[in-house]
């Protein structure tokens, strides 16, 4: 039987040429080779499987060879190219540091620099995992690496660049290796399958490159393992059966359910996965990876981020096109919610079959708030009349969404801003609607130096941004049940209201607060009195950090507490901490003498000339 070699082995590049994805590596040596500017000492660095210790041996074959092609390539048949391919050359040396770590080991390689090589220029000493020499065996390194001969060139190779003693790199020319694409180790894959004579279905490739995550190596290996196991007829079907991966077909269908709002067949087919044998959390964190693949994919200009065969991308193109934006934000929020409570869940299959129910859940949600954001269906449902405004002033342009620059702190306060700006932010607990508001007068906002958006874009953020909360347990009528506005209100406009009106629903919460025995939150906003900077900004001082950190936890709450009863989306809330001066307080009589004597220095001369003495 002839020796089976593995492909990692058998199809290891042999020139610069050949190594793949590595372009910027290759080019900067070949450049070096060609201008006679070989550096003294080489460290490669870079994850496992991407050509480090291959392109080592590359660069110790060309700089060697006598006869380079234009390319700046070793010819391959030359005597010294001939010698080192089948190992038998005395210009080369490879140390294993994994198994070599110690100070003789070093010694030893340092007694053989020595030597001036008999044939060639240069003898080469390549030290792979350098990372696990001892801190000795650095240390008496050190000198021969600094000051090495002029034909002795160190190439050392590593995984972990960070555990190399800085004195060892600044000794080095640097390379950083990248993990390799994706099209890259298909294309590579691809190429071997045909010189092998091996049926492959392009999708297949794709998921091998996917899971080799970035080393060439790995994938090699799992290649090698499949074609064995299919008997040289790769399909995409062996892969993932071959390789415990999740089909694609899979969450193609669960997101058809989730938009469709069927529940059972979602529950259904998350039951079907977990008696394959996939594990709860590796199938939501591949669901929130196809979600994103599918907002990816709403955009031509993003379609190239999406690292799948053409066959899948077009299946992504196609879906994206019927799931709306909302939706995707709002599931990839719950998705990532379920990932990061999932570990400390004693039921974890109830967490992952929750949010996949809650997701059913959104198109309805959505419907539920576009019907809040219309104002025949409010006035309907509420019965009350819209108040005429006190004022008017003169119409201007509505923008949807704005970007304010932060104001420079004042010489005696520091600064912060706080403001709720990710749609994706959930609160973790949501007060309860008070009475009925107060009608606010509908004003145009006031012109100013503001960025707009897409209206579109800026008024499914802020549905989506309104959304999440509810999706998470938290009240989600769009009308209290006496009467009062909606809890959640989505659209862009901004009315104007008054700092008595500020001041009305800051207290209302204060008591909400107190009530719920949050005393800390409830001293807080008692003591620390909001100041209306303009129609956009709330302005709170704090005293020291303590209370800017609790404010900040707070912020979600106040906002979605503040913004719908004073009918402006915009507001957002700063803090400053204010530096107060510390009043020295006269408690001996000592004290309270010397500040008598400040006020009137003739008391001291009373004193001395009547000879009295001030009591302790």
């Amino acid at each position: 039987m002839e020796n089976f070699i593995v492909s990692a082995r058998k199809y290891r590049p042999a020139t610069f040429e050949t190594v793949v994805g590595q372009q910027h590596i290759t080019g900067t040596l070949k450049n070096a080779i060609k201008n006679n500017q070989l550096a003294q000492a080489f460290l490669f660095c870079g994850p496992r499987g991407v050509g480090k210790t291959t392109c080592a041996r590359i660069l110790a074959k060309t700089i060697n060879c006598t006869s380079l092609t234009p390319d700046q390539e070793a010819c391959g048949t030359c005597e010294s190219c001939v010698s080192f391919q089948t190992g038998h050359s005395f210009n080369f040396h490879e140390l294993d540091a994994a198994s070599n770590n110690s100070v003789d080991d070093i010694r030893s390689l340092i007694e053989q620099v020595r030597i001036p090589p008999q044939a060639g220029k240069y003898k080469i000493y390549i030290i792979d995992e350098v990372h696990m020499l001892s801190a000795n065996a650095f240390n008496a390194f050190l000198k021969t690496l600094e000051e090495p001969p002029s034909y002795a060139i160190f190439i050392l190779a590593t995984t972990e660049k960070h555990k190399i003693l800085p004195t060892i790199l600044s000794r080095c020319q640097i390379f950083d290796f990248n993990r390799i694409q994706v099209e890259d180790i298909a294309g590579h894959l691809h190429k071997i399958a045909q010189r092998e004579n091996i049926s492959v279905e392009a999708d297949g490739l794709h998921i091998i490159a996917q899971k080799a995550d970035g080393g060439l190596r790995d994938a090699l290996s799992m290649f090698d393992q499949i074609v064995s196991y299919t008997n040289k007829n790769l399909t995409y079907k062996s892969v993932i059966d071959n390789l415990n991966i999740l089909d694609y077909d899979y969450y193609f269908k669960l997101t058809q359910y989730l938009v469709t709002t069927d529940v059972s067949n979602a529950l259904i087919l998350f039951d079907e996965i977990l008696n394959n044998g996939f594990d709860g959390n590796n199938f939501i964190n591949g669901l929130a990876s196809h979600l994103r693949n599918l907002l990816v994919a709403k955009d031509p200009q993003t379609t190239k981020l999406l690292e799948v065969s053409e066959n899948i991308k077009q299946k992504y193109i196609s879906q994206s096109l019927q799931t709306p934006v909302s939706f995707i934000l709002t599931a990839l929020n719950l998705a990532n919610q379920c990932d990061l409570s999932y570990k400390n869940s004693k039921n974890q299959r109830l967490q992952v079959e929750m949010a996949l129910i809650k997701m059913c859940h959104i198109p309805s949600v959505l419907q539920l708030a576009n019907t809040a954001t219309d104002p025949d269906q409010i006035k309907k449902k509420t019965n009350i009349s819209p108040v005429q405004p006190a004022f008017t002033t003169p119409a201007t342009p509505k923008t949807e969404s704005h970007i304010t620059p932060t104001a420079a702190p004042a010489p005696a306060v520091i600064t912060s801003s706080i403001a709720l700006t990710s749609p994706s932010a959930t609160p973790e607990k949501q007060i309860a609607s008070p009475s009925a508001s107060i009608p606010l007068p509908k004003k145009t906002p006031p012109p100013s130096n503001k960025i707009v958006l897409n209206p579109a874009t800026a008024a499914q953020q802020n549905k989506t941004a309104m959304l999440i909360p509810s999706l998470n347990g938290i009240q989600n009528k769009a009308e209290g049940e006496d009467g009062n506005e909606p809890k959640y209100i989505t659209g862009s406009d901004r009315e104007a209201f008054t700092n008595e009106q500020l001041q009305f629903y800051w207290k209302q919460y204060t008591d909400i607060v107190k009530n719920a025995n949050r005393i800390n939150v409830y001293t807080l906003m008692s003591t620390s009195t909001p100041i209306l900077e303009s129609q956009e900004e709330i302005m709170v001082h704090v005293e020291h950090k303590l209370q800017e950190d609790l404010l900040q936890d707070e912020m979600i709450d106040l906002l979605n507490f503040l913004r719908p009863r004073l009918r402006n989306f915009s507001i957002y809330i700063k803090s400053k901490q204010v530096v107060k001066e510390v009043v020295n307080r006269l408690y001996t009589s000592t004290e309270k003498y010397q500040y008598l004597v400040e006020k009137n220095p003739k008391l001291e001369e009373m004193r001395r000339k009547f000879n009295l003495d001030v009591n302790p």
